[in-house]
């Protein structure tokens, strides 16, 4: 087993925050840390003041549709009058403007209706997935701003390992090939599979001007090290006992394409790397 530069490992999650409307905060229903499963009410924001303004808005659209039927049937009535030449042309059109009118001032009520609904709906923020509330610092009685994050939740259906490889090693890393993991502080050996490899690194060596052209670092580095390429990681049959947090350090060894030479694509830990770089040379 070849011994290679080592960089930590990191278990990833992707983060998930709640926007809701502007307002004060009425409640909040959970704790920091606290477990939460999809479609769980996290906290609410002013949902009296959301719940009268629907009523509202429901009173409108009730207004306008009934302007709207009245325009209609002044539109019928002065269409057979106009037909029989009891009315000028200028009454029909009148007629007809109005219900043009009544018909746009319907559908903004209507418009104005399901912003209400939507806004009241939005005043109960719910988990969009499974996962943990972390770092929660939301209190009764704080505002809320449309737009800003809230509240943090890891999304514990994603949790995933990703190595970051030597380029030299890509050649023999495939995908669905097996993985074990060991995580820092764990003696229990983790599996998994290689789920995807990434496809572009930055260029350090490139950068773009504000002319839009490239600009090429003139220095050479005369220690050529090898890139980093990240190695996305899927786990397999996770132990219940095992606490998975994001950011954890672990140690990622792949099974390659050639097994019969006993090789693997590792990525280790510092403290990996001192103990196999203690073992006697053979």
């Amino acid at each position: 087993m070849a011994p290679g530069a080592v960089r930590p490992r990191r278990v990833r999650a992707r983060d998930r925050r709640g926007i809701c409307p502007s307002r004060l905060v009425s409640e909040v229903l959970v704790r920091d840390n606290a477990a939460v499963k999809k479609g769980d009410t996290l906290f609410r924001v002013d949902r009296e003041r959301f719940a009268i303004a629907l009523e509202q808005a429901e009173a409108a659209v009730e207004g306008r549709t009934s302007t709207l039927d009245q325009a209609k049937r002044d539109l019928a009535r002065y269409t057979q009058l106009r037909e029989r030449q009891v009315v000028s042309p200028q009454n029909a059109e009148q007629a007809q403007t109005a219900l043009t009118q009544a018909d746009a001032a319907y559908r903004q009520a209507v418009s104005d209706r399901n912003l209400a609904r939507l806004n009241l709906e939005r005043s109960e923020l719910k988990a969009p997935a499974n996962g943990i509330v972390t770092n929660l610092e939301l209190r009764r009685g704080d505002y809320v701003s449309t737009g800003k994050a809230v509240v943090a939740l890891v999304d514990t259906d994603s949790l995933r390992v990703e190595g970051y490889f030597e380029e030299t090693k890509l050649s023999r890393i495939h995908v669905g090939a097996p993985v074990t993991i060991r995580l820092m502080g764990e003696p229990v050996l983790l599996k998994g599979r290689v789920q995807s490899i990434a496809t572009a690194i930055e260029d350090r060596e490139r950068t773009l001007s504000s002319g839009l052209l490239a600009n090429i670092n003139p220095t050479f580095n005369w220690v050529r090290l090898a890139q980093r390429v990240p190695v996305r990681i899927a786990l397999e049959d996770v132990p219940p006992d095992i606490r998975l947090v994001a950011g954890l350090t672990a140690t990622v060894e792949i099974e390659t394409a050639t097994p019969a030479t006993g090789n693997a694509a590792r990525a280790d830990t510092p403290d990996a790397r001192s103990a196999q770089a203690s073992r006697p040379a053979r």
